[in-house]
């Protein structure tokens, strides 16, 4: 894509076509922005680049080290470079931007 707008409708468009549980949207420099919606478990293992999630929808826990907290629609979660982290007992609906910038190692 190489509008500056983009939907949620066509990251949703997408993500159902590329049959992965993510689909990246737009990329500029070292940004990268994307929709996540893991099924079942959340496979993910740390990032290299520092990293920001937006709800979208769904509910479940967020595990970022031994910290377990609850996340809703509309919270703001931030991962430092190399954090292990994951979601955790997520509904079924659940989708989140996924927002990746910086170099390796995080600033």
């Amino acid at each position: 894509m190489s509008d500056w707008l983009i939907p949620l409708a066509e990251f949703q468009k997408g993500l159902a076509a590329s049959g992965e549980d993510f689909f990246t949207g737009v990329r500029h420099g070292s940004m990268r922005a994307l929709v996540y919606a893991p099924k079942g478990s959340d496979p993910q293992t740390p990032h290299k680049q520092d990293e920001l999630y937006i709800v979208i929808s769904g509910t479940g826990r967020f595990r970022k080290g031994e910290e377990v907290r609850p996340f809703a629609p509309g919270d703001v979660i931030f991962v430092e470079a190399c954090a292990e982290h994951r979601f955790e007992d997520f509904s079924d609906d659940f989708l989140t931007w996924a927002i990746f910038w910086g170099p390796d190692g995080g600033e």
